[in-house]
């Protein structure tokens, strides 16, 4: 029985590394090793500084406006290229403008800031606390 158990863990090496032969072989087939580089032909790269007196760098080419307008377009915000969100995230916040004008003289809707006698006295302490330099972390009775 022990020969039998013995057999079969040489059995699974063998498969083992059988496996591992096959599976070497295929990332070798699959992989190229690249040795010639060269730059693209249809980008146009400078390798030397220009010169700033000559006259062929200094002669001023016609503005493409219609890439100018598709470059000014692309870096609008979205509600001003869209008419409608375009993203569930966009739906949020897109009619930014208010549904009614704001009237100042208007107190159901309009709630200014308001000193009262408490936070007067409040800020009094502040005031006195920052002037002292004790900022570290002292209680103000």
């Amino acid at each position: 029985m022990a020969l039998r158990g013995a057999d079969k863990e040489a059995v699974d090496a063998v498969h083992r590394d059988q496996i591992f032969r096959e599976t070497v072989q295929k990332e070798l087939r699959c992989q190229h090793l690249h040795t010639h580089f060269s730059l693209n032909p249809q980008c146009r790269i400078h390798t030397f500084t220009r010169k700033p007196m000559s006259w062929h760098d200094n002669v001023e080419e016609p503005v493409d406006t219609e890439f100018l307008n598709l470059i000014h377009h692309a870096t609008l915000e979205p509600s001003k290229k869209y008419s409608e969100p375009q993203t569930e995230s966009q739906e949020i916040g897109w009619n930014s403008t208010p549904l009614i004008s704001m009237d100042r003289s208007d107190r159901r809707l309009y709630f200014p800031r308001r000193k009262t006698e408490i936070t007067k006295h409040m800020e009094a302490i502040w005031s006195l606390k920052e002037q002292s330099g004790n900022t570290k972390g002292g209680s103000a009775t």
